[in-house]
């Protein structure tokens, strides 16, 4: 008898919506990468969602397709939405190239690591909520660093999203354990 394989795999039916976020960082603290990811149907609630938030921009929230390149959209759909004002010429650069360059990137780094299934590439659409250090207009950054871990934490928000992770039971069990980095900042003050 063959032995149950304990990894989930990626859902390969209908994806309603999946939900996930990460952070990734290096040493500087510019480099802080936490993505939230909305992932689903292109044809349901994701999809909606993704074609109301392109057609009504908001000034200093602008919302772009994922690219790696000008011409070249990834699969998935892929829309970038600000979690901050944009308000700095330097910020957007770097938001709407390193960045938004990293994400698509790691999209397809997930659909590659069968995260995504190849086949539903052109079914589903994800939504990416973004910060970027405000720091990084005033500080001397490597983009290297910044593009590394913006892609790195895109693949492992949608693992984590395509995989329900973390899990009911883990959460229950290590609740206690955990304190939010900055509510514990503040009790530290």
């Amino acid at each position: 008898m063959a032995k149950k394989s304990t990894k989930k795999k990626a859902a390969s039916g209908r994806i309603v919506m999946r939900t996930g976020e990460a952070l990734v960082e290096a040493e500087p603290a510019w480099s802080a990468a936490e993505p939230e990811v909305v992932i689903g149907e292109l044809d349901g609630p994701v999809g909606y969602a993704i074609a109301n938030l392109l057609g009504d921009q908001t000034k200093g929230h602008s919302r772009v397709f994922a690219i790696l390149n000008c011409d070249v959209q990834v699969r998935p759909v892929t829309l970038m939405v600000s979690k901050v004002t944009v308000n700095n010429t330097r910020y957007t650069n770097i938001l709407m190239g390193t960045v938004q360059a990293a994400i698509a990137n790691g999209v397809l780094d997930a659909v590659r690591a069968g995260d995504i299934p190849k086949g539903k590439a052109d079914e589903l659409g994800i939504i990416v909520s973004v910060w970027l250090d405000p720091s990084v207009v005033d500080e001397k950054i490597d983009f290297e660093i910044l593009f590394q871990t913006n892609r790195a934490a895109t693949a492992k928000a949608i693992h984590k999203a395509m995989h329900h992770e973390p899990g009911i039971d883990w959460l229950l069990k290590n609740q206690d354990k955990i304190t939010h980095c900055f509510h514990q900042m503040a009790l530290d003050e």
